[in-house]
């Protein structure tokens, strides 16, 4: 079967298409997002893999499920998701959805993870730090692994710096052996 982010990357493209056109890139990223966390939803996910469940009714119990903020265009995708048996990529629509819009403002992502909690000052300084290296705006999400050992790993899309203490025994046990 083809990976998720194959399949989920035509519906963000068109999803962000139609939001970019309408000027109403929040008001989409809302929406799947609450789309996003109802299909992740245990029990939606069990009915919404139930064989039982057509393709109608799984539509209509999201639908449902949203309420009425959702939109009719919004909803019509739903639709389209259900027919295709596609709902159950609405996660990885959304992060796509969320990676073009990014792309478009000209944010980047950034996940920083440090052995220790890191202040607040010294948040702001990677941050700033990425913003000059890359020349554009930074978004963190901090998180905290204490099998680095020391220090952080920073990774802005495909990009790894690691000034962790563990990458650099890594990095060390890879020359010896060489």
């Amino acid at each position: 079967m083809a990976e998720l982010s194959t399949l989920g990357r035509p519906y963000a493209e068109a999803v962000f298409r139609l939001a970019r056109d309408a000027d109403d890139l929040n008001g989409w990223q809302a929406r799947l997002e609450l789309l996003a966390q109802i299909v992740a939803n245990p029990q939606m996910a069990a009915y919404l893999a139930d064989p039982l469940v057509g393709p109608e009714q799984a539509a209509a119990a999201v639908i449902e499920v949203a309420g009425d903020g959702l939109g009719q265009l919004a909803g019509n995708f739903v639709h389209v998701l259900a027919r295709s048996e596609r709902l159950p990529l609405l996660p990885e629509i959304r992060a796509q959805y969320e990676a073009l819009k990014d792309d478009a403002e000209g944010v980047l992502e950034a996940d920083i993870v440090s052995a220790l909690p890191l202040a607040q000052d010294q948040i702001e300084g990677l941050v700033t730090a990425l913003k000059t290296r890359f020349g554009r705006e930074v978004h963190a999400h901090v998180k905290i692994d204490a099998a680095l050992i020391g220090g952080v790993v920073v990774q802005v899309g495909d990009r790894i710096m690691d000034g962790s203490v563990k990458g650099r025994l890594e990095q060390m046990a890879f020359a010896l052996r060489g």
